[in-house]
């Protein structure tokens, strides 16, 4: 009885409970260390104007993820993902099999594998930083309560719901199906961005004078109940020339102010109720309506044909905070998803895209005005989030930059989201080109067996470069970027007068520099950049 107590009080009370289960390529890394290693031949350089590289990262994601854990902690601006689905049509394998609608396991399952995907996706978002999961009504309720767990429930910033499907999609109970979901959570600094104006929005500023474009708008605050002394009467001209602030009188034992005068025959109170009876505010103090009556305040008549006090509402930027509902025809995921992919990279290969725009408004959303973010996705299939990282890029000149992670499952990695990228930097016939650098890493391991004692450390240095190419966004073969692994080479550097000015030197942390070396890198102003010695730090120890 007591052991059953005490697993009551230890057990959840609240949130999500599912059968954990056992992922095999997390089991793999027992007895072997995930590794990259370039495929040189998928270099793409095309971006003279920036030394910053991108990275296609083809592998079983939780190996990437774990890898990216050594370069990347803390340092991801926006993470946006379109996981499988889980709708049981044999679209997503578990542990090398397909899960369909028969498997009474399917829902546990996809939430552990996602579980182990997004406690680690958690570490590599910034505080500022935000992770955008895209998905339907399969797993909706499922994942919102697994991401609340995660990231913290005050942290959901907003379900936004996507018209991706504007012709609909029959179901079994009857409905037709034309939406997704965008799962918003933040880090605890985290602010969502604006989104352009449509041209609908746009329009409603169709008065304009010296300070530029503006709409009228009631005066009467729409919501606020609170703040007593934005309570006052106005008095307005019948004819809609003009209006004042009477002598007024604050009354401390009532909180209101009280009206020292009448109103002239050609003039009508005016108080901020609203349609329905309820009192609200105005929605300025009284000093700041004074300080703007002049040029930013007018009569109109109201919907009820009676003279009321507007004021001039402006844009006061050039984007607007997201509504919760898009339903935009450019977030079609058949056209501008399965048919602009066909275009770069023709037809049958990839099933089911996300719209370009769709992704691209996410990121906006998610990175705000940061144009030098850092956007990761590690389902990253045909590469739409690269794709609408080069828009973005193209359409503001930031430098923006994104890491894609996706297995190689049918050649997807190689046929598809390399290929898009590649159409994508060098241009097509129909799109401009949008020149990038991207570098294509793959998994490989290091059976841990195979090296006892000391010598798993030196195989490992072998594998460092990938790293502090990925965690930097350099390339080595740059001149002013060189990697030194030990002191030899170091040496050999100087003597062979090999060092370029300028240039920085990724140091491993145990090469000792002598004083005559140290001047040597000062005088040729080189930077010192040491490479972290936790990049396998883990893999060593529980050896």
């Amino acid at each position: 009885k007591l052991e059953k107590l005490i697993q009551l009080l230890n057990s959840k009370k609240y949130g999500l409970v599912w059968e954990e289960h056992a992922e095999s390529v997390e089991d793999e890394m027992k007895t072997k260390i995930p590794v990259f290693v370039e495929d040189e031949s998928k270099k793409i350089n095309d971006n003279p104007n920036s030394e910053d590289f991108n990275f296609l990262l083809e592998g079983d994601n939780l190996h990437s993820l774990h890898l990216l854990e050594k370069t990347h902690l803390g340092k991801i601006d926006v993470i946006y993902i379109d996981p499988p689905y889980n709708t049981g049509a044999k679209n997503w394998k578990y542990n090398n099999a397909f899960v369909d609608s028969k498997d009474e396991f399917r829902h546990s399952k996809w939430i552990s594998f996602m579980n182990a995907r997004l406690k680690i996706a958690k570490k590599l978002l910034k505080d500022s930083g935000i992770i955008v999961l895209t998905i339907d009504d399969y797993e909706i309720e499922n994942i919102t309560l697994l991401m609340n767990e995660i990231f913290g429930e005050k942290n959901h910033l907003g379900t936004v719901v996507i018209k991706n499907n504007p012709q609909g999609r029959s179901s079994v109970t009857g409905f037709q199906i034309s939406h997704e979901y965008a799962l918003f959570f933040g880090g605890e600094k985290a602010k969502i961005g604006r989104l352009p104006r449509t041209e609908n929005q746009v329009g409603r500023y169709k008065n304009k004078d010296k300070y530029g474009l503006f709409e009228w708008r009631n005066f009467r605050a729409q919501y606020s109940s609170e703040s007593p002394k934005m309570v006052y009467p106005i008095f307005v001209k019948m004819d809609g020339s003009d209006f004042r602030i009477p002598k007024l009188k604050w009354n401390n034992l009532t909180s209101a102010w009280e009206c020292l005068e009448q109103p002239k025959q050609d003039e009508i109170i005016s108080m901020p109720i609203d349609n329905e009876g309820r009192m609200r505010t105005w929605k300025w103090s009284i000093d700041t309506l004074l300080k703007n009556k002049e040029n930013e305040m007018g009569v109109r008549l109201d919907r009820n044909k009676v003279p009321s006090v507007y004021y001039k509402g402006r844009m006061k930027t050039e984007g607007m905070l997201p509504y919760t509902f898009w339903d935009d025809p450019k977030y079609s995921a058949s056209t501008f998803g399965a048919n602009l992919l066909s275009e770069f990279i023709g037809r049958g290969k990839f099933n089911y895209p996300k719209s370009l725009y769709a992704v691209e408004d996410c990121i906006r959303v998610a990175s705000g005005d940061k144009k030098n973010s850092l956007i990761f996705d590690f389902f990253a299939g045909s590469g739409t989030t690269g794709h609408a990282v080069a828009n973005l890029n193209a359409e503001d000149s930031g430098n923006r930059r994104f890491i894609l992670a996706t297995n190689n499952e049918n050649n997807i990695a190689e046929e598809v989201t390399y290929e898009r990228m590649k159409r994508v930097s060098a241009g097509t016939e129909k799109y401009e080109a949008k020149p990038m650098n991207l570098k294509y890493l793959k998994t490989d391991f290091i059976v841990k067996q195979d090296f006892p004692d000391v010598s798993l450390e030196y195989e490992l240095l072998k594998y460092i470069t990938p790293l502090v190419e990925l965690e930097f966004a350099v390339d080595i073969e740059n001149p002013k970027v060189q990697i030194v692994i030990t002191d030899e080479q170091l040496e050999s550097l100087i003597k062979y007068d090999e060092l370029v000015a300028n240039a920085t030197l990724f140091m491993h942390s145990d090469i000792f520099r002598d004083a005559e070396q140290n001047q040597i890198l000062s005088d040729l102003q080189i930077k010192v950049q040491e490479i972290p010695n936790y990049f396998f730090g883990m893999e060593l120890w529980s050896k």
